[in-house]
């Protein structure tokens, strides 16, 4: 407990009388000093029991008088003792009225209790509360370790953490969603900081922040960043009432320890469970599903026994043509990647993991370079968690594949690829395989190479219409339109059927192609859609 001047006043062997300020005896007493000077502000840190036995101040001065108690006051002086039988035989009236009337404590020190009998007492009383703060750091380091080795083994720590602060403990993944809070009802008001998650994330681990609560608490909050890399692995919250004083950081610190020990200790184990994973993927993409169920064994649950669907997920700012669906451990190597879309991928990944840790589903999560493959079952959390992530960041862009049987994951892994396709290409941030064939053809012909088909392939008849008569683009597209019947044709266009016929000739001579075959048809129609006329 710390020492008070209603400690010193109650030390029997001290004889300290009050005379002014009994009011404020509770004020905790830091250290002891002794000073004659007149202004001793400037060699005192604040907190401290100022004694003097008076010799060079001017008692009978009541304006010098008070303005010396004012500039201890100001100083922090919690009391001023005055020795009494040295320079004077009582304590001056007027410095008794000073204090008073400046609310500071003012202690009468009998001549035969020597000011060193005072530093004594302070010194052995600060000392004490030192070792009982130290001593309670190591009690709660050691209740916490105990928790920390329990089956469930972050709730306790968490539990116990909440129970030493008298407030509460959160516990969130790299991704800055919560995993474990403690007390239960902490989990909501833990949600609400998420954006001083997201702040702390932008500093080098390990890092640490003091925020105010949420709104509609008095909460005091301190975040701190876990992992020893300069990535953070995970971030841990604590809020109290108060301020945390020196045995409550003893904790949060231990705490961290613990926390930060047990996410290192486990990466050996995530990434070999990374290697098998991104192992047995391979072989699922091939086809080898029995083999991969006996390598697997129970480490996945019954994931590989149930319908199954696959998520591709890329940079969204990748611009080169999208990887070949042979594995999904292997994609292509490409550039111009932003460190913000790979830390997207990156904290896919980890919401990926968390998710499954959260609902107890099981999730192969495999991650290469920017390119991120994971597979759940069909209508789990950990999709959901997954594709709701992708979704939001408009930073990435992911295929998703329809509902299959294990078996069948080659034909998902070529849907989840076209799928991503897609979203590339239309600047979409997720895209399911069942997109892909529903509405039209024709927006995916906004691809510059289209484009640039198109232009090199109407471009003859374009210039023969700018520099002749004929109409030859016009007239094309009414005879495509109308499946090269050459009536309709004619007459939508306001011309006589041999006018058409002849046009159409000289398209033919011009392009050097045929119209009677249907992929050059086909090309051309598709052209026209690519480019109206007018573009």
């Amino acid at each position: 407990m710390p020492l008070t001047l209603a400690s010193l006043v109650h030390h029997s062997a001290l004889k300290l009388v009050v005379l002014a300020g009994g009011d404020r005896l509770d004020a905790t007493v830091r250290w002891v000093h002794t000073s004659e000077l007149d202004d001793p502000g400037p060699y005192l840190e604040g907190g401290e029991l100022l004694l003097t036995t008076g010799l060079k101040l001017a008692v009978d001065d009541p304006d010098s008088l008070r303005g010396y108690v004012r500039r201890l006051a100001d100083a922090g002086v919690v009391g001023l003792g005055f020795g009494v039988g040295v320079g004077h035989d009582t304590v001056p009236p007027a410095l008794v009225d000073a204090a008073a009337e400046l609310d500071l404590p003012l202690l009468e020190v009998p001549r035969r209790t020597p000011f060193i009998a005072i530093s004594k007492a302070v010194s052995a009383a600060v000392a004490a509360d030192q070792y009982q703060a130290v001593t309670a750091g190591f009690e709660a380091q050691r209740d916490l370790t105990r928790a920390a080795l329990a089956p469930d083994g972050t709730s306790a720590l968490l539990g116990r953490l909440a129970h030493h602060l008298n407030g509460w403990a959160a516990l969130y993944d790299a991704s800055g969603a919560v995993l474990a809070a403690a007390p239960e009802w902490a989990g909501r008001r833990a949600a609400r900081l998420t954006g001083e998650i997201d702040r702390l994330r932008d500093k080098p681990a390990p890092a640490s922040a003091a925020v105010a609560g949420p709104a509609g608490t008095e909460d005091r909050v301190e975040l701190q960043s876990l992992g020893t890399a300069r990535r953070a692995r995970g971030f841990l919250a604590v809020g109290t009432e108060e301020r945390l004083d020196t045995p409550a950081r003893y904790v949060v610190h231990a705490a961290v320890a613990l926390l930060t020990l047990s996410l290192e200790q486990s990466r050996a184990l995530q990434d070999t469970e990374q290697r098998l994973a991104a192992a047995l993927l391979r072989m699922l993409l091939t086809g080898e599903s029995e083999h991969a169920r006996t390598v697997a064994g129970r480490l996945y649950g019954d994931l590989l026994t149930q319908p199954v669907r696959l998520l591709v997920v890329e940079p969204a700012e990748l611009t080169a043509k999208p990887a070949k669906p042979a594995t999904a451990a292997r994609p292509a190597v490409r550039t111009g990647r932003p460190a913000v879309a790979l830390d997207s991928v990156a904290l896919l990944a980890e919401r990926a993991e968390a998710a499954g840790a959260r609902s107890g589903e099981p999730v192969i999560a495999v991650r290469e370079g920017p390119r991120l493959v994971v597979l759940a079952a069909d209508g789990s959390a950990v999709l959901k968690a997954c594709t709701d992530f992708a979704e939001a960041d408009d930073t990435l862009a992911a295929g998703l594949s329809a509902a299959v049987p294990v078996a069948e994951l080659p034909d998902a892994n070529r849907q989840a690829e076209r799928a991503l396709a897609v979203a590339l290409r239309r600047g979409r941030n997720l895209v399911e395989h069942g997109e892909v064939g529903a509405g039209s053809v024709l927006p995916l012909l906004g691809d510059d190479a289209v484009r640039a088909f198109a232009e090199g392939l109407l471009r003859p008849l374009r210039e023969h219409d700018a520099t002749s008569r004929g109409d030859l683009v016009a007239s094309l597209q009414a005879w495509l339109s109308r499946h090269g019947q050459w009536d309709a044709a004619a007459s939508d266009l306001g011309v006589h059927r041999h006018t058409l016929r002849y046009r159409m000739r000289r398209v033919e001579e011009i392009l050097g192609r045929s119209l009677d075959d249907p992929d050059v048809r086909m090309e051309l129609w598709l052209a026209m859609k690519t480019l109206p006329p007018g573009e």
